[in-house]
């Protein structure tokens, strides 16, 4: 569904109008799941997505965690997300300490939002720079809805660090062990990923930080 949709040439910018890199995209936040066009069917995903963006120059130690993420484009179809996603940095372009996050419309990436409050996360890790394409598979399962289990899904994250990238599943219902593993195990037959990956409670990693254990793998 999603490779017939893909946009056309029509779809992509110059290369002079083209985000620096450590951007996403230039100008403001756009709702794309308000544009129309009569001259082009457009085919409606299960529900409205929104990419958010944690820019690394603008965090600092002495903000709250999450003070410097904004939302960047809401979209509700196919063709306007490969509009989007062919006209935004990869992870691999991105600098240094940025975050980029694809979350259902009206929950925000973050540990306090009411939806992922009980949750937590799955999350595999990549050479610096290769996850480009598990970033895109990941997103095309999640908004494709091709998980059983996808409406336990908030959203995926990609961070980019230096000693590796990290992607992360975000679920809302920590504590249904076979939902989330369910996620898990198709989370990696999606990327056809061999590593064994863990899942974490949100709730564990506030008051643990880094000292958070796994309360289950696949």
């Amino acid at each position: 569904m999603f490779e017939e949709s893909k946009p056309e040439e029509h779809h992509t910018v110059d290369d002079d109008n083209q985000p620096e890199e450590g951007e996403i995209v230039t100008g403001d936040v756009i709702d794309t799941s308000s544009s129309s066009s009569a001259s082009v069917e457009k085919h409606p995903l299960e529900h409205s997505w929104t990419f958010w963006f944690d820019d690394p120059a603008a965090k600092s130690k002495r903000t709250a965690w999450g003070s410097s993420m904004r939302p960047i484009y809401t979209f509700s179809t196919v063709e306007d997300f490969w509009s989007l996603y062919n006209n935004i940095h990869k992870p691999g372009k991105l600098a240094n300490g940025a975050d980029f996050y694809c979350f259902k419309k009206e929950i925000e990436p973050k540990w306090e939002d009411p939806v992922c409050a009980n949750g937590g996360k799955w999350t595999m890790t990549f050479p610096r720079s290769r996850s480009d394409n598990p970033w895109l598979f990941t997103l095309l399962a999640m908004i494709g809805e091709q998980f059983d289990h996808g409406d336990d899904i908030c959203g995926a994250v990609v961070n980019v660090r230096s000693r590796g990238d990290k992607i992360s599943l975000w679920t809302k219902n920590a504590a249904n062990e076979s939902s989330q593993m369910s996620i898990g195990k198709q989370w990696k037959e999606f990327l056809d990923s061999n590593e064994n990956i863990g899942f974490i409670f949100h709730d564990d990693a506030q008051k643990l930080d880094r000292n958070a254990k796994n309360k289950y793998s696949a």
